[in-house]
């Protein structure tokens, strides 16, 4: 057993820096967090200053266990997690759950911004203590979160059907694109019109050229009605045109700064078409490292959660060398280009750069696979760039004045053109850039019907007038949020960090509260509901200069400025007034006491609502409850709870002989869904019952931790009309949706249906469906089956559910049809004809293969 034992958090840079630190170090991965709170209670004691109560994470027994042993024969412990905060957190609980009843003394802190083997020996040189004001401030985040979401959420889904949870950061994400989307609809486009002029010179080079109005009788030209755009046309089309000035001036366009981690996430979006979770998830992958042959493993970029533009010395002067050796000295300034940081970065990080900048992209071009060497090409350009000088771009630009006699009109018009032309390229050599410029001049140049650049033109000339320009244009509303563009509001704003960007919008995803549509976020309904309640009721708590002062206090607990435990009681004073306010007026008291005096002697109860076996609401065990927390006092009841019992003294009338004049002497109104509720089971839902008794039903289907089962709700449903309940709309289309799935074992199902009203699901086309399906005839060899968080993807048993379904009931959902075709793809290779079929049945493109990595014999 080695004498140092290594922590860090992932198998793959475990594998990377055991290779760096040779066979004196064992080197462990703890696979993420080995502690957090509990998940099925707040786990945070309110009462005694915030205390958290941690537990083990479910599934890192064994982990821990190992690392244990382990950790008690070594004689030094690296605690080795990313540098951040969160890494700072893993250290501390790594430590925690490691040491037992020992002390501390072993057991040390290193960090590095890269893995390489100078990074990795000279961290391993400096170790430190724990930084407890970073983990404090990581340690007030999880518990903000925790209390935010475990107090918002139980309110969110009483109100909100289907709504699954509220995040302190991810409600105001959801705010921006909810917020957009309103304005979106709201919004009243404005029409105005754009004159401009084709024109030519009178002698050699002719090819025309377009100017637009610029100024109008001296100022801004903004023409917002339609019969000034025709007035002023006529007057056009008495004038001539002529050359007014010509304005030449150079621009130095500055190089960019290399890369954080929302700007990454940016341009990865734009230039290549990756999701900030892919995106993330690939830089992991580099950061790590890879294995680069005859033994050798480096990381190929700086870490790649960061907010700094710092870089160190090293790099910039790697990076002045090359650019030396390759474009020359005229492409690298004089003094290393200097990036300011925003006031909340993280100096002691850098910025995301290759951590060796001669290692060329074309170097790596095999050993990676497509996307991680295109997201490497884009890291190292950006960086080479961020040290290289400026271009120079010559801009000319063309005044023409419309000039006329007396007889051409009262006003005065200037038409401008401009052109532009790189002198210098500078930092656009490498950035791509100066390459795109020249093939969008080279399209243009072959464009027979696109206009010639600005030629040559001289103060005074005459100019021909081709074509005078008419075009009528309407005001845009603003655009959806991308991804990309959700993450750069987010930064700007100041809300969440470069560690959460991707994970707040995978969350909202994930929640159905948003969809992806051709990488664009558009609110669901689901969304749209669930932000309109947090509004109305917890607007400020939500509110983006709130949440982004609470990061900004988060920085303050790390620099030492505030005390974690401070910060918490501050923010839980004013949390608990908007909830109170939220959860509406309290109830009177004398009122809710009288009405549970009154329901004492009920004893007969209606049934409660059960769905797989689970009680989710019964009326006696409410109205225990709400015994319980009158009797305690720790809590007041809420006038939402004393408007549940006024409905229940209404229900229970005939159980409670002091119902009555209770009602009369509070003046209340029986409630439409009572007068709904107790009107007799309706005569076609009795029939429609009567349909399935000789229905054999489908096995129970448990979705993670949800079972579902036909025979039972059905059974619940028929006791329910048997004691003379009505039902309620929700339920009597969920028994119309079983009907159909077992109408084929139904006589005379279609006549049926017709006459108790039951309509047909919406369906996803025609005959397609059973051709798409047969392609899966001839698939030989399946994906294993895979399981996450409690749900297990089959794709043979996808397949075989959605075959019986079909033969059913002749029909798939568009969801259901989108997904067989995405699965038709995964198996393409399998399916004769594939490129005919796709055309034939608008299947997707099958997926290029990944690259087969080289690997060296000495390996």
């Amino acid at each position: 057993m080695a004498k140092n034992l290594v922590i860090v958090e992932s198998p793959a840079k475990a594998k990377t820096i055991n290779k760096l630190l040779g066979k004196e170090y064992v080197v462990k991965a703890s696979m993420g967090h080995v502690r957090d709170l509990p998940e099925r209670s707040l786990g945070v004691d309110l009462e005694k200053n915030f205390t958290p109560q941690y537990v083990a994470i479910k599934g890192r027994a064994k982990v821990v266990a190992e690392l244990q042993d382990l950790a008690a024969q070594a004689e030094n412990v690296y605690l080795a997690p990313d540098p951040d905060r969160e890494g700072e957190a893993i250290a501390w609980h790594l430590r925690e759950a490691l040491r037992g009843k020992g002390t501390n003394d072993k057991f040390m802190r290193v960090t590095y911004n890269e893995i390489t083997a100078p990074a990795i020996r000279k961290a391993f040189e400096q170790p430190r203590e724990i930084n407890q004001r970073r983990v404090d401030s990581q340690q007030a985040r999880r518990i903000l979160d925790r209390v935010v979401g475990y107090k918002v959420s139980p309110m969110l889904w009483r109100r909100v059907p289907g709504a699954s949870s509220a995040g302190r950061v991810q409600s105001v994400a959801l705010r921006l694109v909810c917020e957009r989307e309103k304005e979106i609809r709201d919004f009243q486009p404005i029409a105005y019109w754009v004159l401009g002029v084709r024109a030519a010179k009178q002698v050699e080079p002719r090819d025309p050229f377009t100017a637009t109005l610029a100024k109008l009788n001296g100022e801004k030209a903004d023409v917002k009605d339609e019969a000034l755009a025709l007035r002023l046309m006529e007057e056009l089309k008495q004038r001539t045109l002529r050359v007014a000035d010509v304005v030449k001036k150079e621009i130095r366009k500055s190089a960019p700064p290399p890369f954080i981690t929302s700007s990454l996430q940016q341009a990865a979006s734009g230039a290549l078409g990756l999701s900030p979770s892919r995106t993330m998830r690939i830089a992991q992958k580099l950061y790590e490292g890879i294995n680069l042959g005859r033994g050798s493993a480096s990381g190929l970029i700086t870490y790649m959660r960061t907010d700094s533009f710092t870089v160190a010395q090293e790099a910039i002067e790697q990076a002045r060398a090359y650019i030396d050796q390759t474009h020359g000295a005229d492409f690298r300034p004089e003094t290393p280009n200097v990036f300011r940081n925003r006031s909340s970065a993280q100096e002691a990080h850098e910025a995301i750069r290759p951590t060796d900048p001669s290692r060329t992209p074309a170097e790596l071009k095999d050993l990676l696979d497509r996307d991680d060497w295109r997201l490497y090409d884009l890291i190292w350009r950006r960086f080479i760039a961020s040290q290289m000088a400026p271009a120079r771009i010559a801009q000319r630009t063309a005044e023409l004045e419309a000039i006329g006699g007396a007889d051409a009109g009262p006003d005065t018009f200037l038409f401008r053109a401009t052109t532009s032309e790189i002198v210098f390229p500078g930092f656009m050599r490498v950035s791509g850039l100066e390459q795109r410029k020249k093939k969008q001049a080279a399209h243009a140049s072959e464009d027979p019907e696109a206009d010639g650049p600005l030629p040559p033109l001289q103060k005074g000339e005459v100019l021909d007038v081709v074509e005078w320009l008419n075009d009528r244009k309407e005001t845009q509303p603003p655009p959806r949020f991308s991804e990309a563009s959700l993450v750069k509001v987010l930064e700007e704003n100041g809300v969440g960090r470069p560690s959460t960007y991707a994970q707040i919008i995978s969350t909202l995803l994930g929640r159905k509260y948003v969809a992806r549509e051709k990488r664009i976020l558009v609110p669901s309904d689901l969304g749209m509901k669930t932000w309109d309640f947090l509004a109305a009721n917890l607007e400020a708590l939500f509110d983006v200069q709130f949440t982004a002062g609470m990061e900004e206090q988060l920085d303050e607990i790390e620099e030492g400025k505030t005390a974690w435990t401070n910060m918490l009681s501050v923010f839980y004073e004013k949390f608990s007034a908007w909830m109170s306010a939220a959860r509406g007026p309290a109830a009177d008291a004398a009122v809710v006491e009288k009405m549970l005096a009154v329901l004492e002697p009920v004893t007969e109860w209606q049934p409660p609502v059960s769905r797989g076996g689970k009680t989710v609401y019964s009326d006696e065990k409410f109205v225990a409850s709400v015994q319980r927390q009158f009797a305690e006092k720790k809590r007041p009841i809420s006038g939402r709870q004393q408007d549940a019992l006024s409905r229940l003294l209404f229900r229970y009338q005939a159980q409670a002989p002091g119902a009555k004049d209770l009602i009369e002497s509070l003046n209340l109104v029986i409630p439409e869904e009572e007068i709904e509720r107790a009107k007799p089971p309706r005569q076609e839902t009795t029939e429609k019952l009567a349909l399935l008794e000789n229905v054999a039903f489908d096995p129970p289907r448990q979705f993670g931790k949800k079972i579902y089962d036909d025979q039972d709700f059905c059974t619940s449903l028929r006791t329910q009309v048997e004691s003379g309940r009505r039902l309620s709309p929700a339920q009597i289309a969920y028994l119309d949706k079983i009907l159909r799935k077992y109408s084929k074992q139904i006589p005379d199902f279609d006549q049926q249906a017709s006459a108790l009203g039951i309509e047909g699901e919406p369906q996803a086309a025609d005959g397609q469906i059973p051709a798409v399906l047969a392609l899966f005839d001839s698939v030989k060899e399946w994906r294993p089956a895979t399981t996450s968080k409690g749900r297990t993807w089959d794709d043979r048993e996808f397949l075989a559910s959605l075959k019986t379904q079909f033969e059913q009931r002749q029909q798939l959902s568009f969801k259901q049809v989108s997904a067989l075709k995405r699965l038709a793809v995964t198996y393409a290779s399998q399916i004769p004809d594939y490129a005919e079929a796709k055309q034939r049945l608008g299947l997707p493109e099958p997926r290029a293969p990944r690259k087969k990595r080289k690997t060296s014999e000495n390996e």
